[in-house]
């Protein structure tokens, strides 16, 4: 059979969840008293069966895709989700596609969050999940704190939409470059609500599959030397789009690239209307001879060129989108964040060290300046054959020029600027012989 959803104003009220099979018996409860934690092991564990450890929380990954890697991606999460939490009073997570259930239980726990539907396709991983959020305690009727289904992702927020259950956060932490959830997503999320979405396609992003990327993202992607930044712009598109056919608009809260995988994962937050100008979504350019990038409007597409060649048609010019062009992340945001992260003993004192520079870095780059891209340094370096200046100094000078600069949170060695590729090589020169 199939459904034909219509777009709805999204709802702040919500029902309760209906179930069709009985959950586990009443579990041991989350506070300090009787809510189970352990110190941390001194040793990784090898064996996925074996009980391990995330932030003094002890779970059971199982059979069940688990990667230590993707921490940091679930840290982001619980801080985004434990802001939410406190700005609106209550969260209601969807974790459509939670594995294990450890992303359900650190919303439970660590977010605080008053209801999780931890669910999974995979009916084999039940024990597993219920097993995991069984420390904390589940909870009757009206008063329930989580349960499991094993539907489907678009099927588990199609039923929760066509009963009025909508959500605060939905948790997609999906594999490839499926996009199809995108509008069922939308459909199942309250107003104001937060979309963690999730991207494995380093191919596409990388425009080795332009194809690929046109048919789930509607931007057909070409090969450039930042494709892992393309690849967060693209899933910002693509989101972008499906948000304007149902009349609404996204906001990137934080973009977050993790090479493992690889894995693209964008926060997004959701509002009503569109957008009243397209100035954030389009198309990006890269010159192979010179190395400038640029930016193009949909009415600008028949202007391009590069300032380099005496034609517009330029075979030296590649270009890729529409995609988002936007900032990556929202600063303030971000630094509610590292605040909070700091709140919470995740960083400083020699600790979380990575979770700190990551966090501030994605401030630098929130600047509404800098263009999509990024420059790498020995890249620059081998194109004006000559010998790459330290980082922090080329910072220091392009600033000194009146240029807008950051790291790149993406690669340790690359800059974000403004500048021209050809004033930043003149630059890069000056400095060296200075």
């Amino acid at each position: 059979m199939m459904l034909t959803l219509s777009p709805k104003t999204l709802s702040s009220s919500s029902s309760s969840l209906t179930l069709h099979k009985s959950q586990n018996p009443r579990c041991k409860s989350p506070n300090s008293a009787r809510f189970k934690s352990s110190k941390r092991r001194s040793h990784p564990v090898l064996v996925k069966s074996e009980v391990q450890i995330v932030r003094d929380l002890e779970f059971e990954p199982g059979e069940t895709f688990f990667r230590h890697e993707s921490a940091t991606g679930r840290d982001l999460g619980v801080l985004s989700a434990t802001l939410h939490k406190r700005s609106n009073g209550t969260l209601r997570v969807l974790d459509a596609m939670c594995g294990c259930g450890i992303r359900s239980l650190r919303y439970l726990v660590e977010a605080d969050a008053d209801f999780v539907m931890a669910n999974d396709a995979n009916d084999d991983n039940r024990k597993v999940i219920t097993d995991n959020l069984s420390r904390v305690e589940r909870g009757t009727r009206d008063e329930r704190r989580w349960v499991v289904t094993h539907l489907l992702a678009n099927k588990a927020m199609i039923e929760r939409y066509m009963v009025a259950d909508f959500f605060d956060m939905i948790d997609i932490d999906s594999f490839g470059n499926d996009s199809s959830f995108l509008r069922d997503a939308f459909n199942t999320l309250r107003l104001g609500g937060l979309l963690y979405l999730t991207s494995t396609d380093g191919y596409s992003s990388g425009g080795h599959r332009p194809y690929n990327s046109l048919a789930a993202y509607g931007a057909f992607i070409r090969p450039m030397p930042f494709g892992n930044e393309i690849g967060l712009r693209m899933l910002i598109g693509g989101a972008v789009r499906e948000a304007a056919l149902l009349g609404y608009h996204v906001t990137p809260l934080f973009s977050y690239y993790s090479y493992h995988g690889p894995v693209f994962r964008v926060m997004l937050r959701v509002h009503r209307g569109k957008l009243h100008e397209d100035r954030n979504y389009g198309f990006v350019t890269h010159c192979n001879l010179c190395g400038h990038s640029h930016t193009l409007r949909f009415d600008e597409l028949g202007l391009m060129g590069c300032h380099c060649s005496d034609t517009k048609a330029s075979s030296s010019l590649v270009v890729s989108g529409p995609m988002w062009l936007g900032p990556l992340h929202d600063a303030s945001y971000v630094t509610e964040m590292l605040e909070l992260a700091k709140e919470l003993g995740w960083v400083g004192e020699g600790t979380g060290m990575d979770l700190e520079k990551l966090l501030s870095i994605m401030i630098e780059e929130s600047d509404p300046r800098l263009p999509p891209g990024y420059t790498k340094m020995d890249e620059m370096a081998s194109r004006a054959k000559m010998n790459s200046p330290p980082l922090k100094k080329m910072m220091s000078a392009l600033v000194k020029e009146g240029y807008a600069v950051s790291r790149s949170h993406i690669i340790p060695n690359a800059l974000k600027t403004d500048c021209p590729m050809s004033i930043f090589v003149k630059i890069a020169q000056d400095n060296l012989k200075s």
